[in-house]
């Protein structure tokens, strides 16, 4: 079998996408952090201890998403030329949607994915002090397109 990030010595090494045609792409990703109904309503009062957490954790996802090269070994850094975080309230939840775009020759989903579990874990970290039970889940690529693979839609 032949691995892109194994050579013939099976020696680790960053795929070479130098003559890959530089296209547009975008990812888009979502996750679900599950909380008490106390927390999402402390987190929409501005009552939590740690301050203002849905433009914290936006913030923290865009950051994570640009250095996506540092987290994940033999990603490829990118030039991003946009990332939007969204936060919207569920019933007992945080419903979380990340979108990445950028010219390139590779990238967006693990840029998308890493931004949404970053944010996810920024609410965990800001709303742990009152409520221990939150659940990080269902972190998914939902849609991606660019590039020689195409167009990718999740059946939701």
């Amino acid at each position: 079998m032949d691995f892109t990030h194994i050579d013939s010595s099976g020696d680790i090494k960053m795929v070479d996408i130098g003559d890959k045609p530089v296209t547009n792409r975008e990812a888009v990703a979502k996750g679900t952090v599950y909380m008490n109904e106390d927390t999402v309503n402390r987190i929409y009062d501005y009552s939590l201890p740690k301050g203002n957490v849905i433009e914290t954790a936006r913030l923290a996802g865009i950051m994570a998403a640009k250095q996506t090269s540092s987290l994940i070994p033999l990603c490829h850094p990118l030039l991003l030329n946009q990332v939007e975080v969204a936060i919207e309230r569920g019933d007992n939840c945080l419903l979380i949607r990340a979108v990445v775009r950028l010219s390139g020759r590779t990238g967006a989903e693990m840029e998308a994915l890493t931004a949404v579990a970053v944010t996810a874990l920024t609410i965990y970290d800001m709303c742990k002090a009152v409520d221990k039970s939150m659940v990080i889940a269902d972190i998914r690529l939902i849609q991606k397109s660019g590039g020689k693979s195409g167009l990718f839609i999740r059946e939701e």
